[in-house]
């Protein structure tokens, strides 16, 4: 958090506006993608944001962090919802976040030190390739299969799906496109790698598709207040069922994981 004397430094005020812009820009569409790869409405992904933004920028953080969406939970959300239902995640994301307080506060980090890296780095790289398999069928812009497994049986049809279909052809185009942008900006001059790779390959790669008058799907993103649906004490009570414990016990225990290895990265870096 800044201070109160660099509130006063305007070479340290206007650093930090250009940074919140840059990382607006970025985690904007990155808080709809999310949304979608996980399952909610993207809207629902707007409105996290901006919560998340807000608290965050109350508490204090690490100059070599920056707090932001991430989709190493996407698949265990998009389980949650497939299985329990969207009411229920408000109550299983509380609870998640309740625990890791308190096991903040009986300070059960220093347990992650007891776990092998590769354990944990196995652990999030499978939860990686879900999502990538995942989000090759949302690139092309067809009905993603129910499980793991399935996405990866299915990657020969898609593959048929992507040359015969003119639809999909031209979605897959542009997501690969995209991510041509993101692999070749970090080999570019550093001052043009000023720029985020990801607000770069956004921009440009949707300013080829209205120039080209191309039409692929797009999120919907309708009010943001209509979206906001408190649960009720039915979702709740859901809380008190063994599988809904161990989805909360999941989340809490990867996310707290994330954070801490990554903490532990910046410790490395300093």
């Amino acid at each position: 958090m800044i201070s109160a004397k660099e509130l006063k430094n305007p070479h340290v005020v206007r650093r930090d506006l250009l940074a919140s812009l840059v990382v607006f820009l970025v985690a904007l569409p990155m808080c709809v993608g999310v949304a979608v790869a996980s399952g909610v409405p993207a809207e629902l992904g707007l409105v996290t944001g901006i919560v998340g933004g807000l608290v965050v920028g109350f508490l204090p953080g690490s100059r070599l962090q920056v707090s932001g969406p991430t989709a190493g939970l996407a698949v265990l959300v998009y389980e949650t919802i497939t299985e329990f239902g969207l009411g229920t995640l408000g109550p299983v994301v509380l609870a998640a976040g309740l625990l890791q307080v308190v096991l903040g506060l009986a300070r059960f980090g220093r347990w992650f030190r007891a776990i092998s890296v590769s354990v944990v780095q196995g652990m999030l790289a499978g939860i990686g390739l879900i999502i990538v398999l995942g989000q090759v069928y949302a690139m092309a812009d067809t009905e993603q299969p129910g499980s793991g497994l399935g996405a990866l049986a299915g990657l020969p049809g898609l593959a048929v799906e992507i040359v015969t279909n003119h639809e999909a052809m031209t979605a897959f185009g542009l997501g690969a496109g995209t991510v041509a942008v993101l692999l070749v900006w970090p080999k570019l001059p550093a001052a043009v790698r000023r720029v985020p790779a990801p607000l770069v390959a956004v921009v440009l790669v949707t300013a080829v598709a209205s120039l080209a008058g191309l039409r692929p799907a797009v999120a919907d993103v309708n009010g943001l207040l209509h979206a906001i649906d408190p649960p009720g004490g039915a979702d709740f009570a859901r809380l008190a069922d063994v599988t809904v414990i161990g989805t909360v016990l999941a989340i809490a225990l990867v996310a707290s994981a994330e954070s801490l290895f990554s903490a532990a990265a910046v410790d490395r870096m300093q």
